[in-house]
């Protein structure tokens, strides 16, 4: 079974905006079974979409579309889609319900004409309820090909799938059964882990397959299995497990089971009834923002100070001015006073403090460029490693902020 995702809007072609829709739908597909065979763009033109519907009838079983369904003119796809499919266009009673009904409770303005206009949908479509806004997805079928339409905005569409297009692609085909494990290791590049594990990949049954998913300072080891056993994949996905395992203990830090290691740190910390603060200084509050963008997060986080500068260090996070002076605003001891300050600040069981060079220039401290200290603090000890993360900027700040959280796992996990 294969899919072909299509993103429609000149902004994706301009470089205005980035194309995180296709990655959300094809780890959707992929969890049921589907192929993501490819993946096109294409600009706000009729004859642009028309070709590319066109071709992706003849590579696919399943077309979805995302983006062009807003209420202005430029927007064109669902006109284009009706002609696509020789269709025209009529007006959904359910669809205008769910306008107002949005207008009254949301927006508490009158609905203008041009919002009531997004209740025309081709006469063969199935509507998809958009509960987050005005466009409704749109479901056909030509020549045994389903094609679905979807808004563009992201947080839209992403509902849409889950709880509309997901489960009624699982009632109309019949899937083989994925299973996904994702082992997340720190501290060993990729090239090392792959030499090191060689001999249990090159033995791996041929309906599972291992990748690898290295990014800032860490390693995704993802097994997946792909058959029609559903016992026989669950299985033999264990018995890989318990041999993988012992060869990457060192290194290991969790299974990431769909959930970034901050979610999984955030998990471990609801767990055991505990919360963290963060005191940042080189990662500018990235750290907390990864923190909160988890749903449930004021359940174990309970804040953050961005010490950017020596007066924050001095004023509010209390950082002693003649440590500073002494061993200056990148050092082991600037970033353990700022995690016990954090610390008995907030109140908290955990606290983080980074303090670095990020670059591209050294500020007015002796350490060299992409030089990190990140420190730990619990209510009983602190301590702090020194890291040096490279000359460029972005990749410093986020090593930084992955090595964080690794140190803060193992701590966790000692508990």
């Amino acid at each position: 079974m294969q899919a072909e995702i299509i993103t429609i809007g000149d902004e994706i072609l301009i470089g205005q905006i980035v194309d995180s829709n296709s990655a959300f739908i094809a780890k959707q597909l992929n969890q049921i079974g589907v192929s993501v065979y490819q993946i096109t763009s294409v600009q706000d033109d009729r004859e642009h979409i028309l070709k590319s519907l066109a071709e992706a009838e003849s590579n696919a079983d399943i077309v979805i579309l995302t983006g062009g369904l807003g209420p202005t003119k430029d927007d064109i796809t669902k006109k284009t889609i009706a002609d696509y499919f020789d269709d025209t266009l009529i007006e959904d009673h359910s669809v205008i319900k769910n306008i107002e009904h949005l207008w009254e409770v949301f927006v508490k303005k009158p609905v203008t004409q041009v919002n009531l206009d997004q209740a025309l949908v081709p006469s063969k479509a199935i509507v998809l309820m958009n509960k987050y806004g005005s466009a409704p997805g749109m479901w056909l079928e030509k020549n045994d090909t389903v094609f679905i339409s979807l808004p563009g905005v992201p947080y839209e569409m992403k509902a849409l799938m889950s709880d509309e297009v997901i489960p009624k692609l699982i009632t109309r085909f019949k899937f083989p059964y994925i299973q996904h494990k994702t082992f997340l290791t720190y501290g060993l590049g990729e090239s090392s882990l792959a030499s090191r594990i060689e001999i249990f990949e090159n033995k791996l049954p041929d309906f599972i397959k291992l990748a690898y998913l290295p990014s800032l300072g860490r390693v995704r080891l993802r097994l997946s299995a792909k058959g029609t056993d559903k016992l026989v994949i669950e299985a033999e996905m264990q018995r890989q497990t318990n041999l993988l395992l012992p060869q990457i203990e060192d290194i290991f830090v969790g299974f990431e089971e769909d959930l970034s290691i901050e979610a999984v740190i955030g998990k471990l910390l609801t767990e055991i009834g505990k919360t963290v603060a963060t005191a940042e200084s080189c990662t500018g509050g990235l750290i907390a923002e990864r923190f909160t963008a988890n749903a449930g997060a004021s359940k174990y986080f309970k804040g953050s100070i961005v010490s950017y500068t020596k007066d924050v260090k001095v004023n509010v996070l209390k950082v002693p001015e003649d440590v500073i002076e002494k061993y200056s605003v990148v050092s082991a001891e600037v970033s353990e006073a700022m995690a016990k300050n954090i610390l008995q600040l907030m109140q908290t069981d955990f606290a983080i403090a980074t303090t670095g060079n990020a670059g591209p220039t050294k500020d007015d401290t002796v350490e060299g460029l992409g030089n990190v200290y990140i420190a730990i603090a619990t209510k009983d000890k602190v301590y702090s490693q020194q890291f040096s993360f490279g000359n460029h900027r972005v990749k410093v700040i986020n090593k930084a902020a992955n090595k964080a959280f690794e140190m803060l796992q193992k701590e966790i996990l000692k508990k």
